[in-house]
């Protein structure tokens, strides 16, 4: 029998790392938007990042902002993880589309802020993939030639980029800090963008030795951060630290799962933080899905529970609804119970925040939709048909609501008895307990029922 020489170190740390997850001494949490993003997962991701040795992030890019309030400062965050504040490693996954000049820009606004941000406290995956200046210029061209029939992207060049990305004409970081290779890659490249840019949106051209010169300038200062995240993790996971991973949008928005083709263009369920991290599945513990109090989305596509009225305009300038990327006002509606039955089914959540409950305060009566009514028959489930969706009608079932300010409660006990019967009655349609109760945007303004780090 031929004999097998393996690298003992590694077995050693999976040994290790089984040992822990078995044991359940270590907690690998992934939080999770199950809505149409804006669910607040930023506040929740800072707030449970001090019970975490790392935080990544797994999928997207600054198509997405994450809002946190820390001692009454606001900080948006849209491609450095939001456990940063509280000075843990954060880790931007190879799952990740990243523009370099957006991420140096946002290095330099922490470090403005006194807040750490250099390779020590930030790794950057060496196979996540950049966002060129063609993949923006493509973006906007896009919706400018949809007019009326446009989605609705942002315009980062996210949607550009990861068709690159699948299409096998991506460009990584690995190639950005090797000068041959992508510089003679970016020349052929440009052949085919320029030629779509010019012949079929009557777009400007990119400049190859333009890109060459300016990107050689973000190599030079990215090159310390960039490393192979996968195996660090695993070292990690293997000494005993606890990761939380940090979801972007929402599950509604999801590629393969979400209002198709009104989505993002990654895989926002909680199963991609395993392939947009580089861990193994039975790495992760518990799945933690955010559930804003009420329902919101920015730009188009079918939102059956959109209210259209004053109720509806109240709880947008009372919740501040507006995009922290964007700054589009955002679309309000009651709580949508199918989409959040259909977030547990696709994550497997163990837990769910609510956020944004102070909101709710004042309103006489509140509505749960429940299930949707199509054409005389009662839905249960969330369609895939955009059409049967756009006509569906909300199904609503009115609780009572309470006039208290609840933002200074700090403990579920002390909560009106209208609002903990709004908390268990969701408890009751999604089948999922409640873990924490989010009260107000600042840190300090959460409920802790269950912390999901904290065994027992």
């Amino acid at each position: 029998m031929k004999e097998v020489l393996c690298d003992s170190v590694d077995f050693h740390l999976l040994g290790i790392q089984k040992f822990i997850l078995k044991e359940s001494l270590v907690s690998n949490i992934v939080i999770i938007g199950t809505q149409w993003g804006d669910e607040g997962k930023g506040k929740i991701v800072d707030l449970l990042a001090e019970f975490a040795d790392a935080v990544v992030r797994f999928q997207g890019g600054n198509n997405a902002g994450h809002t946190m309030v820390v001692d009454g400062e606001q900080f948006i965050s849209h491609l450095v993880p939001s456990g940063i504040l509280q000075n843990k490693t954060c880790y931007i996954g190879n799952g990740m589309v990243v523009d370099p000049e957006v991420l140096l820009e946002e290095i330099d606004y922490l470090l403005t802020k006194g807040i750490a941000a250099g390779p020590d406290q930030l790794r950057i995956s060496e196979r996540a993939h950049l966002i060129m200046p063609y993949h923006k210029a493509i973006d906007h061209a896009r919706e400018k030639m949809k007019g009326d029939k446009k989605i609705g992207t942002t315009g980062r060049g996210i949607g550009p980029c990861y068709e690159d990305k699948a299409n096998r004409r991506g460009m990584r970081f690995v190639e950005l800090l090797d000068p041959d290779i992508f510089s003679e890659s970016i020349k052929s490249i440009l052949d085919e963008k320029n030629f779509y840019l010019k012949n079929y949106f009557s777009s400007e051209p990119s400049d190859p030795d333009q890109i060459i010169k300016q990107y050689s300038k973000y190599a030079e200062r990215l090159a310390p951060y960039v490393t192979n995240i996968s195996v660090e993790l695993h070292q990690a996971m293997g000494s005993g630290q606890q990761i939380l991973f940090e979801g972007a949008q929402g599950t509604h928005l999801d590629i393969d799962h979400g209002t198709y083709p009104y989505v993002t263009s990654s895989n926002t369920v909680s199963g991609n933080a395993c392939a947009g991290a580089g861990v193994g599945p039975v790495a992760l513990t518990d799945i933690i899905g955010i559930v804003k109090a009420y329902t919101t989305r920015v730009g188009r596509g079918p939102f059956p529970s959109e209210l259209f009225d004053d109720t509806g305009d109240r709880i947008q300038k009372k919740g501040a609804e507006f995009g922290a990327t964007t700054g589009r006002r955002r679309r309000c509606g009651w709580l949508d119970t199918v989409i959040l039955r259909n977030a547990v089914r696709l994550n497997s959540l163990t837990g769910f925040v609510i956020t944004k409950l102070d909101v709710l305060g004042g309103f006489e009566t509140l509505n749960i939709c429940t299930a949707y009514e199509y054409e005389g028959n009662i839905l249960h489930d969330f369609p895939a048909n955009l059409n049967i969706l756009a006509k569906c009608s909300p199904v609503y079932e009115s609780l009572p609501g309470w006039s208290e300010d609840i933002s200074g409660i700090r403990k579920m006990e002390h909560l009106p008895e209208n609002t903990k019967k709004y908390i268990s009655r969701i408890e009751e349609l999604i089948g999922v307990p409640v873990c924490i109760v989010s009260v107000g945007p600042g840190r300090d303004e959460t409920i802790i029922v269950k912390n999901p780090f904290v065994s027992g």
